[in-house]
């Protein structure tokens, strides 16, 4: 999870559990996935059908392995370390807390907590230790699986965990029950996983907290699977393929989708920082077929690609999410992929609901592109099949029941809400963030997005920003991303940002503006600006310009911007620093 550590290749020299798993021969094809039951069992059916195809490669700085192991060892891996873990003591419903690199231990012990029935916590540990510490003691760990580093961590913190026994260090030394390398080398005789159902408990993911403290996500056996079949049925992602994972949660899809993992040597918390070239090398080394980032690793891949004038032919599929992803990035990136019909793709979704929505960098920038800069929001897209989306009335309240709830109609902005086999029904230990969050509908669960926006004619979803950074003023409500792509358009702008100073509803609009030129605003900028915001309807109540050297941005993603933080910022700068009107 981005920090370092020796870590050690597993003996690949295994047993199989089941002498039913046939050797069939590869072919580029879908794996058949039967609904239900325990996620890890998706591996052991695509270690049968393709035992010799290469489930993950992990590559060093110029793209070439260093580690590599087929469906076959890798399922064989996870019995011995699901095997291991259970005569250590872990029961069904056990919460294990997963912090190591990703790669090979990352993938094996994810699947093998899953057969053994335990639940993963899985946490960002970009977000910052205190923050990290916190998350990870609301979630009440019953033992952590990680480096030497974060064990060490968990023994100076260890009042906050009281319930954490189960502990084994991967790589390493640190105070543990036992190694990874222990785990790995368990005898299997008369090994036989737990019987798991689709809707026993599988993991707690924790959300970003870019705009609000973060909150653990249970999810399901069956959401996992669930999510896998929608993005492999909505992209037509076939077994065989290979993938690079820049978020390396996304690689748990591609085990069972029968997909190549194909690990980069980046540090995946800090997008924003990555060196292209390590992700260039490996997709050229490894003729990557799909690669999944945010929008700020995009940038830099894409900005890299034209200044080097470089093309990326192997790949047909380009994933970025967490985020818009802007125009430029989306056309940078198109010019990089020569493969035919290939593009970058935008799903829509969030920890708690994902996916919901996608659209083709083809179709922003031939279609919705140009009504995004005059202020239409950003258009994610249509919906991925069984999705259902409502738009409601904006309430800050909970709202117990389905039938409470005041729909709109086509066009109007309001809150923006999901329903599907893939969205999670609850936060762990948060009763009343998911009474906020959940609303329930005879024995489904929609899901409250805490974005705003609306449905056009076709049936594309469009996104208006989040539902806590629109401004209420005493002529009306101003939404954030309508109202910050009248001001993008200004080539000496980057990003700008709407803030409400004040309280609700009688806040009164200011608009920060981060430059491009370090240097900061000419002094006729702002007056500019003024004259841009007052020439469309969208901006015309805005008459407070400021702008700020660099603004703070969420840490998964490096793009969200930290609307909260500059309100508190705007209010607090004296008078003479703000460009009014």
């Amino acid at each position: 999870m981005g920090i370092s550590l020796n870590w050690a290749r597993a003996n690949s020299s295994f047993a199989l559990r089941s002498s039913s798993r046939s050797c069939t021969s590869f072919a580029m094809t879908s794996v058949p996935n039967p609904p239900g039951g325990n996620v890890a069992e998706r591996l052991s059916r695509t270690a049968g059908l393709f035992p010799d195809q290469l489930a993950l490669i992990v590559c060093d700085q110029h793209g070439h392995s260093t580690t590599q192991h087929t469906f076959r060892e890798l399922d064989e891996l996870v019995d011995r370390l699901a095997a291991g873990l259970i005569q250590q003591g872990v029961s069904p419903g056990d919460r294990l807390v997963l912090m190591v690199r990703p790669g090979t231990e990352f993938l094996a012990l994810t699947f093998a907590m899953f057969r053994a029935g335990a639940v993963v916590v899985l946490i960002d540990p970009g977000m910052g230790l205190r923050r990290v510490v916190t998350c990870l003691e609301q979630a009440r760990p019953d033992g952590f699986v990680a480096i030497s580093r974060v064990q060490w961590a968990r023994c100076l913190y260890r009042r906050r965990f009281p319930g954490a026994r189960l502990n084994v260090r991967v790589g390493g030394w640190a105070p543990a029950l036992c190694s990874y390398r222990q785990l790995a080398n368990t005898e299997l005789t008369g090994f036989q996983p737990p019987d798991i159902l689709s809707q026993d408990p599988a993991a707690i993911i924790f959300t970003s907290g870019s705009t609000g403290p973060a909150k653990g996500v249970e999810y399901e056996h069956g959401m996992f699977c669930a999510q896998a079949d929608l993005l492999q049925t909505q992209f037509g992602i076939a077994a065989g393929e290979r993938d690079l994972p820049g978020f390396p949660l996304f690689a748990l899809f591609n085990v069972v989708m029968g997909v190549t993992s194909v690990f980069p040597d980046i540090d995946p918390t800090r997008p924003a920082d990555v060196d292209p070239r390590h992700i260039v090398a490996p997709i050229m080394e490894q003729q990557v077929t799909q690669a999944f980032g945010s929008p700020a690793l995009w940038e830099r891949v894409g900005q890299h690609c034209r200044e080097h004038q470089l093309t990326l032919p192997s790949l047909s599929r380009v994933l970025s999410a967490g985020a818009p992803v802007p125009p430029h990035v989306v056309e940078s990136m198109r010019d990089a992929l020569t493969a035919s019909g290939a593009d970058i793709h935008t799903p829509y979704g969030a920890t708690e609901a994902l996916p919901v929505a996608v659209i083709s960098g083809r179709n922003i920038v031939s279609s919705t592109a140009s009504r995004s800069a005059t202020g239409a929001g950003t258009c994610v897209g249509a919906l991925f099949p069984e999705i259902e989306v409502r738009i409601a009335r904006i309430d800050d309240e909970p709202v117990k029941s389905f039938s409470d709830l005041q729909l709109l109609p086509l066009g109007d902005i309001g809150e923006i809400i999901v329903r599907g086999p893939s969205v999670t029904k609850r936060y762990f230990q948060r009763s009343q963030a998911t009474a906020l969050a959940k609303v329930t509908d005879g024995d489904t669960t929609w899901h409250r997005m805490g974005d705003v926006g609306y449905l056009d004619a076709e049936g594309r979803l469009w996104f208006c920003g989040r539902k806590a950074h629109r401004v209420e003023t005493d002529s009306g409500t101003l939404f954030s991303v309508p109202c910050e792509a009248i001001f993008n358009q200004h080539s000496a702008v980057r990003r700008s940002a709407l803030v409400g100073i004040g309280e609700r509803p009688h806040q009164r609009p200011a608009i920060v503006v981060e430059c491009h030129d370090p240097r900061g605003p000419s002094e006729s900028l702002a007056k500019e600006l003024h004259t841009l915001a007052a020439n469309h309807s969208l901006t015309e109540s805005i008459e407070s310009v400021l702008f700020h050297p660099s603004f703070p941005v969420d840490i998964r993603h490096n793009v969200k911007i930290n609307r909260e933080q500059l309100a508190t910022w705007a209010a607090s700068q004296p008078a003479s620093l703000q460009h009014h009107r």
